[in-house]
């Protein structure tokens, strides 16, 4: 404890947002993967299953544009705060017993986590373009190993959730997952109301609520390229692969949340090591950013040329296209945080994920009826397509020498 107090207080406020996030990220994996193999064995169609994640996702969308305006506003301290309470209900609704679980119930509470998750993660990135110092000369290098960090750490535990939710669906039940998850998140609250700088984030002007839509081309087009990026990965990985392993090979609940694991672990590992991948090739962000997404776009098409019975090479396919997800993944990241302005920083990172949510909305829906309807070759082929379809807008980024940030944006549009 008292070398945590002799860290700098940026560094102390750092460490406490991202254990907030990573306990919270657990919750939401497990649950995550509770709710896809609990309601698949009892009976529920791979695309009742996703809609069940519908307001979910939908809830996300709304969640990161009104969110970004009222970290704005209020400070991304009570964002924070507000997203762990509203998890913690969305869990409470879900201990009734098993006969009252109807799909409306479940979709509502589903929506709640949505809006909880994604108060959460625009807090907990936003803050982190507060708590980098701008003067610092390595500012933006500091910036990339943060955000990398708080990603690819975040994205592990959320692999230790899935196996942790497959795990207790098996060992205690449904409901009793659900209770255990609920008190864990409640202490995180109480720590986090106690300890967590207030007003951390609020901007000085109160900014209109017209304002949430982005002005800057830089984000749009980010934003663009990571709806299309998160669509590929979802598409196929959260409905259509679990039931593919569970129905057609014979997977066991706590096999399919390994192996999913597995795969969310490794994949935040290689994201907390992508500033030193992506340094391997010299160019410019727009360069960088179309090369990372070409070099993933043929991997889930070769997936779906080879034989699927044969698990092992789905297995692979799936390590590898892990990743690259990643880096492609924490390099935009980074970019959102680079180009989003340093006054009201929350505005920008919430209308960025706003796209990220209308991604997983997609992949998530098109995964349940893609999978029914075609199967998991189908869903494969819409992956690399969704791929390309971001590499290709990533074209659009500013160059060398245009400007990058919301700010610069601002001041070089006429008044």
């Amino acid at each position: 404890m008292a070398r945590v107090k002799a860290l700098p207080f940026e560094i102390r406020q750092y460490l406490l947002i991202t254990g907030n996030y990573w306990a919270f990220t657990v919750t939401d994996g497990a649950l995550r993967m509770l709710v896809v193999l609990h309601f698949h064995q009892l009976g529920y169609s791979p695309l009742e299953v996703a809609m069940l994640f519908l307001f979910y996702e939908a809830f996300g969308v709304i969640t990161n544009l009104v969110g970004g305006w009222l970290g704005a506003r209020l400070g991304l301290n009570r964002t924070m705060n507000l997203g762990l309470a509203l998890q913690i209900v969305a869990l409470a609704m879900l201990m009734v017993p098993s006969s009252a679980l109807s799909v409306a119930w479940v979709m509502a509470a589903q929506a709640l986590s949505g809006i909880a998750k994604d108060l959460n993660k625009m807090s907990a990135k936003s803050a982190v373009k507060v708590l980098v110092p701008a003067e610092s000369a390595s500012a933006s290098s500091t910036l990339y190993r943060w955000v990398a960090i708080l990603t690819g750490s975040k994205n592990a535990l959320k692999g230790a959730g899935f196996f942790l939710g497959g795990l207790l669906l098996t060992l205690i039940g449904f409901r009793g997952a659900v209770i255990v998850m609920a008190v864990m998140l409640l202490a995180v609250l109480v720590l986090s109301l106690v300890r967590l700088k207030a007003d951390l984030g609020r901007a000085k002007r109160k900014p209109k609520f017209s304002e949430i839509f982005s002005k800057s081309r830089a984000i749009n087009v980010l934003s663009a390229a990571r709806l299309c990026l998160f669509a590929s990965r979802d598409v196929w990985f959260v409905v259509a692969l679990p039931v593919f392993l569970y129905d057609q090979h014979g997977w066991s609940h706590w096999t399919v949340g390994g192996l999913l694991a597995i795969w969310v672990i490794g994949y935040g590992g290689v994201q907390t090591q992508a500033p030193r991948l992506t340094s391997l090739m010299a160019g410019s962000q727009r360069r960088t950013t179309v090369f990372w997404a070409l070099a993933l776009a043929g991997l889930p098409a070769l997936l779906a040329v080879l034989p699927l019975a044969q698990v092992g090479w789905l297995v692979v396919g799936l390590l590898l296209f892990g990743v690259l997800f990643a880096i492609n993944s924490s390099w935009h990241s980074y970019l959102i945080v680079h180009y989003a302005r340093a006054e009201g920083a929350s505005m920008d990172v919430g209308f960025y994920y706003m796209a990220n949510a209308m991604g997983r909305l997609l992949g998530t829906l098109l995964s349940g009826w893609l999978y029914q309807s075609q199967g998991l070759s189908a869903c494969l082929w819409v992956s690399a397509a969704l791929v390309l379809a971001s590499a290709l807008m990533a074209l659009a980024l500013p160059g060398d020498g245009e400007p990058e940030s919301a700010a610069a944006d601002d001041e070089a549009r006429p008044a």
